[in-house]
């Protein structure tokens, strides 16, 4: 099993959820977070950690958030692992909680 990040954290990118992983699976990209499958560990400490509540289990995931599994393996390949917490983006407070942010997703 696998934490997984979705939609939510499109265009927001909070970085609580770094700090408290233990395991550094967190990757970081233009607008968006991912947790890489290979190097979570299923500790859960980042999901009471995520503002946006972006953050699942992959058992638990939304019905329409199921395509974020595969988009976080992905992506987890080719972005930058980040390890400490920074600035959200300028724009976080406005997008939280706004649907359909997908194609707003910057690979």
């Amino acid at each position: 099993m696998t934490f997984v990040v979705t939609e939510n954290c499109i265009r927001c990118k909070y970085t609580d959820c770094v700090d408290v992983c233990p395991a550094d699976c967190f990757h970081e990209g233009p607008n968006f977070l991912v947790i890489n499958p290979k190097t979570c560990i299923d500790c859960s400490l980042c999901v009471q950690e995520c503002p946006a509540d972006a953050i699942y289990d992959e058992k638990d995931l939304p019905p329409d958030q199921h395509h974020f599994l595969e988009l976080n393996a992905e992506l987890a390949e080719v972005w930058p692992v980040i390890g400490e917490t920074s600035v959200p983006l300028a724009e976080a407070e406005d997008w939280i909680d706004k649907p359909e942010k997908l194609q707003y997703l910057e690979r």
